[in-house]
C-alpha cells in the first residue's frame, strides 16, 4: 500500500510573497478558490508572513476580512498561516497576552493550521504561541528553520524538535527559506527526528527552490519519512519561489507514494496564474532561473533585491558582490543566526552598513538588539568586540532571559492608541492591526473606507491601475560617500521603521 504525501499549497501567499512582493489582490485570487479547496490539499497557506503588512500598507485591504473571506470561500481545505512566534507578524516581540489574545482572534476568525517559528530557533520564543493555538483547538506546528553554520547539527535539529513536541506542537515543520537543504541532510534530519523523536511525529518539509536542488530534496525527505511538503502550482513557482506542485506529484509516479491531488483542478489554478502573472511585472523578482551562490551567502532571494535597492539609493550598486561576501562575516560575528524575516533583513542591512561606511561603524538599533540578545539567543556565542559595540551603541546590557519577560502588558495602552485613531472599529482585530504596524495602521485605518485596490497593472483596454510605490524591505537614504572628518547622520528606514545613525571619524 502507498503512503499517501499531504501538500499545502503556497499560491495565496508565499508563492506570490517570494516572486512578486506579496502585491497579488484578493480579487486576482477569489476565481482559484473553488478549485484549490476541491483539489485535495492538506491545507492552504493564505495568511500571515508578509501578507499582513503589504494589505495594509499597498493594498487598502483588511487582512482579517481577507481572512474571513478565505474561510468562506475555501469551506473544505484547512486554512494555515505563518506566525513569527513573539513576534507575531510585526518586528518586535510582545508581551504575551497580546500573543495570545492574536492567535485566539485568528482562530475565530477562520485561521486552522498555526506554523511558529522563531527567527533565532529560539524555543523559548515559541512557546506563549503554540501554547495559545493548543488552547483553541487548531493545529500547532513547531517550526525548525533550516540553516548551515560550523555549529548548526543534526542533532541539534532533532533536540530542537524534542522541545516543540513538548510544548504541545502537532507536527513539525523543517522550513528551508533560502533553498539551503540539499538532499543529504533533508534525509539525514527527517530520519533522525522520526528515529529519536517517534515514527509518530508528522514532518512537514518546506522549502525554495533558488538553488535548483529542493525538489531532489522533497523525494529525499519523503523516503526518510516525511508525511507533508509544501509546493506552488507551476505558473507562480521556481526563482525564488517555490517547488511546482505538478512537478513533485509527477515525480512520486511508480513510487511507493503518492497523492491525493486532482492534476486537473490545479491545471485550471495554474492557468489563472499564468495569465494574472504578467499584470504584476513591475513587483515580479528579477531572479528568474537558479543560483547555487546562495550556498555561500545563504542570503534570500527577497533580501538580495533589498539589499540592491539600499545600494542604489547610495549611487554603489557596484557594490553588491561586497555586501553578498560581508553577510556570511556579519553573520559569524551575531552567532550564526538563520536568515529568515527579521534576521535576514537585521543582518543584511548591516552588512550594507559594513561595506559603505567600515565595519560595524555604524550600528542600527536591531542589529545592536541582535548582538545583546533582545530577541532572543544564537546557535553560538558572538564576537565580543562587536558585543561591546552594541552595547555602547544601544546604552543598554546584554540579556541571557527570555526577551518577552522583561516587557510590561500592553493590550490596555494598545487599545487606547487604536480606538483613538480615526476610522477604528474599536474591535482587538483592529488593535491588534495597529500593534503590528503602528506607523502603517492609522493611515489605513483612515483610508479604510474606500475598499482594497489592485496594484497590478491591467489590461490595456482597462485604465491602470495607480502602483503601489517603494518596498517593504529596508532601505537606506544618505551621502552615497562623505570623508568622515566629522560626523555624518543617516536616516536609516526599515519595514516602515526608521533610524538615525550617527557615524564618527575612528
Amino acid at each position: 500500500m502507498k503512503k499517501t504525501i499531504h501538500i499545502t499549497e503556497l499560491a495565496l501567499r508565499d508563492a506570490h510573497q517570494s516572486l512578486m512582493a506579496t502585491r497579488l489582490a484578493m480579487e486576482d485570487m477569489v476565481p482559484v478558490c473553488e478549485d484549490l479547496d476541491n483539489a485535495g490539499y492538506w491545507s492552504l497557506e493564505c495568511w500571515g508572513g508578509a501578507t499582513f503588512d503589504s494589505c495594509i500598507r499597498f493594498l487598502n485591504e483588511d487582512p482579517w476580512e481577507r481572512l474571513r473571506s478565505f474561510k468562506k470561500l475555501l469551506p473544505k481545505t484547512p486554512l494555515q498561516m505563518l506566525l513569527r512566534g513573539q513576534n507575531l507578524l510585526g518586528y518586535r516581540h510582545y508581551e504575551d497576552s497580546v500573543v495570545s489574545r492574536f492567535v485566539e482572534r485568528a482562530a475565530a476568525n477562520g485561521m486552522d493550521v498555526f506554523r511558529v517559528f522563531d527567527a533565532l530557533n529560539d524555543a523559548r520564543n515559541l512557546e506563549v504561541a503554540l501554547k495559545a493555538v493548543k488552547r483553541t483547538g487548531k493545529h500547532a506546528q513547531g517550526t525548525i528553520c533550516y540553516t548551515v553554520s560550523p555549529v548548526h547539527t543534526v542533532q541539534g535539529y532533532v533536540e530542537l524538535a524534542h522541545k516543540l513536541i513538548e510544548m504541545g506542537a502537532d507536527s513539525i515543520c523543517l522550513k528551508d527559506m533560502a533553498a539551503l537543504l540539499k538532499p543529504q541532510p533533508a534525509y539525514d534530519i527527517v530520519k533522525a527526528i522520526k528515529e529519536q523523536c517517534g515514527q509518530d511525529v508528522r514532518i512537514h518539509v518546506h522549502t525554495h527552490a533558488t538553488t535548483g536542488v529542493t525538489l531532489v530534496s522533497l523525494m529525499k525527505a519523503v523516503e526518510a519519512g516525511a508525511d507533508m511538503v509544501d509546493t506552488a502550482v507551476s505558473s507562480v513557482s521556481l526563482g525564488p519561489g517555490h517547488n511546482p506542485t505538478e512537478s513533485f506529484v509527477e515525480m512520486l509516479e511508480g513510487t511507493g507514494y503518492t497523492t491525493q491531488v486532482d492534476l486537473a483542478r490545479i491545471a485550471k489554478v495554474r492557468d489563472h496564474m499564468a495569465q494574472i502573472r504578467p499584470r504584476y511585472a513591475e513587483f515580479l523578482s528579477n531572479i528568474t532561473g537558479v543560483d547555487t551562490e546562495i550556498f555561500k551567502s545563504q542570503i534570500p532571494g527577497g533580501m538580495i533585491s533589498n539589499m540592491e535597492s539600499q545600494l542604489k539609493q547610495q549611487d554603489a550598486a557596484d557594490r553588491l558582490q561586497e555586501v553578498l561576501e560581508e553577510v556570511p562575516r556579519a553573520r559569524k560575528v551575531s552567532g550564526y543566526p538563520p536568515l529568515v524575516t527579521p534576521t535576514s533583513q537585521i543582518v543584511g542591512t548591516q552588512a550594507v552598513f559594513n561595506v559603505l561606511m567600515g565595519p560595524y561603524k555604524a550600528m542600527t538599533g536591531e542589529f545592536a538588539d541582535l548582538m545583546l540578545g533582545y530577541y532572543g539567543t544564537t546557535a553560538t556565542a558572538k564576537d565580543p568586540e562587536v558585543l561591546k559595540r552594541a552595547e555602547e551603541h544601544a546604552k543598554k546590557p546584554p540579556i541571557t532571559c527570555r526577551p518577552a519577560d522583561l516587557l510590561k502588558p500592553e493590550w490596555d495602552e494598545l487599545k487606547a492608541s487604536a480606538t483613538a485613531l480615526p476610522g477604528a472599529n474599536g474591535s482587538d482585530e483592529d488593535v491588534l492591526t495597529f500593534a503590528m504596524f503602528p506607523q502603517v495602521a492609522p493611515k489605513f485605518f483612515a483610508s479604510r473606507a474606500e475598499g482594497p485596490k489592485n496594484v497590478s497593472k491591467k489590461p490595456a483596454a482597462k485604465p491602470p491601475a495607480g502602483a503601489a510605490a517603494g518596498s517593504s524591505g529596508g532601505a537606506a537614504a544618505g551621502p552615497a560617500a562623505v570623508p568622515l572628518a566629522a560626523a555624518v547622520n543617516y536616516s536609516v528606514t526599515i519595514h516602515g521603521r526608521t533610524h538615525k545613525v550617527t557615524v564618527s571619524p575612528s
